[in-house]
């Protein structure tokens, strides 16, 4: 029976390729939209994402992110050293500046200071130079999408800035994760940094910090904030508060919702549609069945793996188009690093059984009430 249940749906070509069709577009909607949207709100943690080597990071108690930070005094980071635990702390800087390439555009670019003896806060990677080339005076690296925006057509080393009426030569490229709103990010020891941001009186943005024993580290960042009455969250945490930010003070996942929620509507609309037109027109072939004796259980076997192979094919047709899409873009810097995470495709996979459950027990009504005498009339 099952057999013949397969052989009732593809000798329709038409319909089948629409279910097939429906399912694969719905499928394609979905995971599309949640990949786009999963890795651009991962974008808001960045900023933590690209120091690996920090445990901690202290701020003053007002900032909320990586771009959303009050400044601290320099005195902050010697009350962060005298706590028990404290395997190392270094100062870290991130401000806002305006640059100057040497064919007269402007573009503002985030300029970030490490630490000047141990570079922590550099990117793991460097696509071109070496961390080294900060030792040069008046040095900055450069992160890729940033050189690929600013200097679309020839490679930047050895390119000179005029950063905030400051020299600038650019000796490096940083393999970085790109930050939400893409800006060029431009990397310099931390002394070299205070000269190249505009002069208040303070000016430490976060404290960096490594932990005795790493996996005490929540217990530790309690600790610090106790005794200095700083903020001190773990590389968790914050990578959590820059996500948690994009989300609440952002339209986009609402707008994304939108569009996953349409993805779902159409496979509905789609598929309902045109199983009910297959289920119509095959409704004589269903009572000739049930009058040889194919019991209503049987029936809803049938339909079930009529539209369980086409949401097996449909749902890979999907899926493959999403692999597809972000191999297509991957040389793009607008989507560099962007993955499929694996709970993704789950709940695809969730929303293409609901759309054949709902559609299929929509069509199957028609045929359960079928009297089989109706097919001799």
């Amino acid at each position: 029976m099952l057999w013949i249940a397969i052989r009732m749906l593809t000798g329709d070509a038409q319909k089948f390729y629409g279910l097939v069709f429906g399912i694969a577009f719905s499928t394609l909607l979905i995971t599309q939209q949640l990949t786009i949207f999963v890795n651009l709100i991962e974008r808001g943690a960045s900023g933590v994402y690209n120091v690996s080597s920090a445990d901690i990071w202290v701020m003053d108690p007002v900032s909320r992110t990586t771009d959303i930070a009050y400044a601290m005094p320099a005195t902050a980071l010697d009350k962060v050293r005298s706590v028990e635990g404290v395997a190392w702390a270094v100062p870290h800087i991130r401000a806002q500046a305006s640059v100057r390439t040497g064919d007269g555009d402007l573009e503002g670019v985030a300029v970030i200071g490490v630490d000047d003896a141990t570079l922590i806060g550099l990117p793991k990677r460097m696509l071109e130079g070496s961390t080294e080339v900060l030792e040069q005076p008046d040095s900055v690296i450069i992160d890729d999408v940033g050189a690929t925006r600013m200097f679309p057509d020839q490679s930047p080393i050895g390119e000179r800035l005029e950063l905030n009426d400051q020299r600038a030569v650019i000796r490096g490229i940083a393999d970085a994760i790109p930050s939400f709103t893409s800006t060029v990010v431009l990397y310099t020891k931390y002394s070299q940094a205070l000269n190249y941001v505009p002069g208040t009186r303070n000016r430490l943005s976060f404290v960096l910090v490594g932990a005795e024993e790493p996996a005490q580290a929540k217990a530790l960042s309690e600790r610090i904030e106790h005794e200095t009455g700083l903020k001190a969250q773990t590389r968790d945490e914050f990578a959590k508060d820059g996500i948690d930010f994009i989300i609440e003070n952002t339209g986009i996942p609402f707008n994304f919702g939108i569009t996953v929620a349409l993805g779902f509507i159409v496979g509905v609309a789609i598929v309902g549609l045109t199983f009910s037109l297959f289920i119509r027109d095959n409704i004589k072939q269903f009572g000739a069945l049930k009058a040889i004796g194919v019991t209503n259980a049987k029936i809803r076997r049938m339909v079930a793996v009529q539209a369980g192979l086409v949401g097996l094919i449909g749902y890979g047709l999907g899926v493959l188009g999403t692999i597809l899409f972000i191999w297509g873009f991957a040389s793009n810097p607008t989507f560099k690093g962007f993955y499929i995470p694996w709970q993704i495709p789950l709940i695809s996979l969730a929303s293409v059984a609901l759309i054949l459950a709902l559609t299929g027990w929509l069509a199957l009504r028609n045929v359960l009430r079928t009297e089989p005498a109706s097919v001799f009339r």
